[in-house]
């Protein structure tokens, strides 16, 4: 949806909102024009029904304005004296419309201090229900939302059973782009398993300025750019559907590469501009490794000993295992007495993997040898050839193209790049580009098999560890890793545990409020 058309869908609210209640805010002792105003009109109705002009803002908030509408529509009728079940059944099942037939056809009469207490236990809890999902919808879509790893891409640093809190406003936080949605999921209602969004309906790119830049080696959280896969969703249809941006599937991986780096992967090990790029000391690259023991390994005992984690046997009969491991655990592990010959499962220079991007037999790189690649940069140009254009016809076609509501369409006709049927020689870029990439480098699907992410694809910072959940261990005791309890995803050194301190702080406010109540109740 451009802005022109979001403007006129507003002026078409607008108007439905001016002809189903303009007699209402006469009988309310308003001017029939105030209806017709936009936020003007909503500032009025507030004073009508009672409410703080605070709800005009949450009016206007993608996803929390789906909550609030009924909410305004029931008390809309509670204030000319439609109060009972069978009113509310109807504005709502009708969204809204009921307010049509009350007025034009029903004399009403306008209840000016009408107390706005629920006259049920039921409507009070509802109530407190309603503002409780606005308020957490709030916090979900604009500040932080929690996240779970569900592998083990970036072991080491984040484990899988990590429970994440993921800041929206460190980079910005980002307005919903589907506004007709479920609150509080993302692309698949919990349970029912359907889908939770309206696709067709959405709003232009907007974000809000954020504090901080993405670095180098940063965890970033962002919407997978290929997605499209009904694996994701669980529809059980079979069917393969166009995912909108903000629905698309959640990834965490780091970011090695920005806007205007050139960026090289030599051995696993990532470059930039010629540099090898430093880790920080909580990050640890692992490698995969074929392990033929001489016995059925104990890979509960190596990942105690060794701290090898990522071990599991990839035959039947035990005779060959593959383990993901640092090269410091590989040092310590290859004398182990129970192993054969250990095998580093590495790709060759020079040898083309079909499955690495951009998928094409001129660019012969493979996971462990890629690149050099160029990572674009918001106003740079570069050059379009044929040979060029793998590298880039997805940003000009989809996330330059389709995805902002433009047609593009790459062609190439007699060793001539054509952009739209036109010849095109170079390109310059309308925002900017990142490198995802895993710690765990034999396995991790990240950009090295689909290209380049987006800034407008970009969801968050990871910033808090909450819980961590290890399905492997045995007994609560041991599936809870306590010392990953309330520790910080940035910094250097092991992380450090702020659960006590947590646990300290919540028996403090126990006792305060039970001293603070009792002092009330004398």
């Amino acid at each position: 949806m451009t802005i022109t058309s979001l403007l006129l869908f507003i002026l078409v609210v607008q108007l439905i909102h001016f002809a189903g209640t303009w007699k209402l805010y006469q009988k309310a002792g308003r001017k029939s024009w105030e209806a017709a105003v936009p936020v003007y009109n909503a500032i009025v109705l507030m004073k009508i029904i009672n409410r703080s002009r605070w709800w005009v803002v949450l009016l206007f908030i993608p996803i929390v304005n789906l909550i609030m509408f009924p909410v305004i529509w029931v008390e809309t009728i509670r204030a000319f004296g439609r109060n009972n079940a069978k009113d509310t059944f109807l504005v709502l099942i009708t969204l809204g419309l009921y307010i049509y037939y009350i007025n034009y056809t029903q004399d009403v009469k306008y209840i000016e201090d009408r107390s706005l207490k629920p006259r049920t236990s039921t409507g009070e809890w509802v109530s407190s229900i309603l503002f409780a999902v606005v308020a957490a919808t709030i916090v979900h879509t604009y500040i932080m939302q929690p996240y779970t790893i569900p592998t083990s891409s970036l072991e080491k640093t984040l484990l899988v059973g990590d429970f994440l809190f993921v800041s929206k406003f460190h980079y910005g936080a980002r307005a919903p782009l589907t506004p007709i949605a479920f609150p509080m999921v993302h692309d698949t209602i919990p349970v029912v398993k359907s889908k939770s969004y309206v696709p067709k309906l959405q709003l232009p790119y907007f974000r809000f300025p954020g504090f901080q830049k993405i670095k180098h080696n940063d965890i970033v959280v962002f919407n997978w750019p290929v997605d499209t896969v009904n694996a994701f969703q669980r529809y059980g249809d079979g069917k393969y559907y166009y995912k909108p941006i903000d629905k698309k599937s959640n990834y965490v991986k780091r970011c090695v590469g920005l806007p205007g780096d050139s960026l090289e992967v030599r051995d696993g090990y990532v470059y930039i501009n010629g540099e090898k790029n430093v880790l920080p000391d909580r990050a640890k690259l692992q490698f995969s490794y074929a392990i033929a023991p001489k016995k059925r390994l104990n890979t509960a005992y190596i990942a105690q000993r060794y701290g090898i984690t990522d071990i599991y046997p990839a035959d039947r009969d035990f005779s060959t295992y593959i383990a993901h491991m640092t090269d410091e655990a590989y040092e310590k592990f290859k004398n182990y007495p129970d192993i054969v010959q250990i095998i580093p499962l590495k790709g060759e220079q020079g040898v083309w993997d079909n499955k690495t991007f951009p998928h094409d037999e001129q660019y012969k790189w493979n996971s462990i040898f890629f690149g050099p690649l160029y990572i674009p940069e918001k106003g740079a140009t570069v050059a379009i050839t044929t040979e060029t254009i793998p590298l880039y016809d997805r940003i000009i076609e989809v996330y330059e193209g389709s995805e902002l509501g433009i047609d593009n369409t790459i062609s190439i006709s007699n060793d001539q790049v054509l952009l739209n049927g036109s010849p095109i020689t170079n390109y310059t870029f309308k925002q900017d580009y990142y490198w995802m990439m895993g710690d765990n480098r034999n396995n991790s699907e990240d950009a090295r098999m689909w290209g380049f992410v987006p800034f407008n694809h970009v969801v968050g910072k990871p910033v808090f560890v909450w819980m961590s959940w290890d399905t492997n261990g045995k007994g609560i005791g041991n599936k809870v890793r306590t010392e990953r309890l309330f520790t910080t995803v940035g910094g250097s050194g092991q992380p450090v545990s702020y659960f006590k301190y947590f646990v300290m702080l919540l028996a403090a406010w126990f006792i305060f409020d039970f001293f603070r109540k009792r002092r009330k109740k004398k």
